[in-house]
């Protein structure tokens, strides 16, 4: 950890105490700083205001008094509160610096940061990139927005390893010299409106993330999307992704992923399913080669990498079929990307909770479903479904029962993924259980040696 001396004897405020704003707390008192810590709930049975209070923190909870800004803090908030609740808006108007928990890790941290941002993929390249430093003599620490608090994890990383950190717009909007080494932006949707207000303001808080680099930085972008960062005045070195075309980084050619020319994997090869998933793999394999991870490293993990748990997940193969866990694929937009995730015949199973909507839209996505075994309140629906497009459709009692019926149909290279397109509350208490019996159903099914 630097020893940062920037906050020693400054006033700051905490808004939002949560996990984030719990290590925040804690850093910031070592760090010399007179913290005190604000929520709106209620805090006087929290364990964590208690640690807080236990260092000489002061904490106040169920309100957010105005009397806090008096002493013009520093304030670090949390990232999912919005700039338009009353103390924020008047932090504003005075002219308060306002940030988040990442600026933080960046002004501690040690090592350089592999920062991941973008509206879809960034889960995914993130746990790919860690996944791919754990295959390698190297250490690369996930951290921020995938669930471990970046300024936690970066007292913990030395000059030697990276720190690799998922952030969201909200994160990157609450930064001011936070430089990643690598920054990598997935891609840029409309998304989080009710936030942003706008797309316009949504873009740019992404932007964020290569504001500060220079010329010694990396920026990794998605070349069809090139024109969203063309008209900016970058620094750092920008390379480009791409499953179509040859580009400056990383790209497809001929079934291969190429970097430089040369050929690193057979896209066949690769676990992780999917075109979209395709461009995650291509940001993560450009930001691990840039970082100096050996490219054995790499090929191990791409051959082994099974997804985030619940999305696409690769559970394993029994015989020559592969058993793919969707399962928190909730509605029918997550269940049209597994389904044309696949070019094998699909063993489809789906089903769940009936919230009144039909399941249609599916039907151009249903041209490699071989077999639908259906099951929960939905299930009608289904065998509707299925009946419709000449599909053939067996019913299920749950997703045990579903695998148990698997085994008297299915044929060699049959892929058998379970995307629900329906939430999980009519038989199970969350898609996360649901899995799970899933990935237990597969491996009772394996041969006991």
């Amino acid at each position: 950890m630097l020893n940062y001396t920037g906050l020693e004897g400054k006033n700051v405020l905490v808004i939002g105490l949560a996990k984030s704003g719990y290590e925040a707390a804690k850093l910031l008192t070592r760090l010399g700083a007179n913290v005190v810590v604000n929520d709106g709930k209620d805090l006087t049975q929290d364990s964590h205001a208690k640690d807080l209070e236990n260092i000489g923190v002061k904490v106040i909870g169920g309100e957010h008094p105005l009397s806090l800004l008096d002493n013009e803090p520093i304030i670090f908030k949390n990232p999912g509160i919005p700039y338009t609740v009353p103390i924020l808006q008047e932090a504003q108007n005075r002219g308060l610096k306002i940030l988040t928990e990442v600026e933080l890790s960046y002004l501690v941290s040690e090592a350089p940061i592999i920062g991941v941002t973008g509206t879809n993929g960034k889960t995914t390249v993130t746990s790919l990139i860690g996944d791919i430093f754990q295959k390698s003599r190297l250490v690369g620490r996930m951290s921020g927005n995938i669930g471990y608090v970046a300024s936690k994890v970066a007292q913990e990383v030395t000059k030697d390893d990276y720190l690799v950190t998922e952030l969201s717009s909200f994160q990157l909007l609450g930064i001011e010299q936070y430089k990643p080494h690598i920054a990598i932006i997935t891609n840029i949707y409309s998304a989080h409106l009710d936030y942003h207000e706008t797309l316009d303001n949504y873009q740019n808080a992404k932007k964020q993330i290569y504001k500060n680099q220079d010329e010694h930085d990396y920026l990794i972008c998605n070349y069809h999307q090139r024109h969203l960062i063309e008209s900016e005045s970058l620094k750092a070195k920008t390379l480009y992704f791409s499953t179509q075309q040859e580009v400056d980084g990383i790209y497809i050619k001929e079934g291969y992923i190429v970097f430089k020319g040369f050929r690193i994997i057979h896209t066949d090869d690769l676990v992780l399913p999917g075109e979209h998933n395709l461009e995650n793999i291509l940001a993560a394999v450009l930001a691990a080669l840039l970082a100096g991870v050996p490219v054995n490293a790499i090929i191990a993990s791409l051959t082994t990498f099974s997804g985030i748990e619940h999305r696409l997940q690769y559970i394993g193969t029994n015989k020559t079929n592969k058993y793919y866990n969707d399962s928190k694929a909730t509605n029918t937009l997550a269940t049209q990307f597994a389904l044309n995730s696949f070019k094998q015949p699909i063993i489809w199973l789906c089903g769940g909770l009936d919230r009144g909507n039909g399941f249609d839209e599916l039907i151009p996505y249903m041209e490699n479903v071989r077999v639908m075994i259906t099951f929960g309140e939905t299930q009608e629906k289904f065998v509707k479904l299925g009946e419709s497009q000449g599909k053939y459709v067996i019913k299920a009692i749950d997703i045990k029962d579903a695998v148990n019926k698997i085994q008297d149909i299915i044929e060699p290279n049959d892929v058998v993924l379970l995307s629900p397109a329906c939430a999980s509350w009519d038989q199970y208490n969350t898609f996360e259980e649901r899995g799970q019996q899933f990935i237990d159903s597969f491996k009772a099914q394996l041969p006991s040696f």
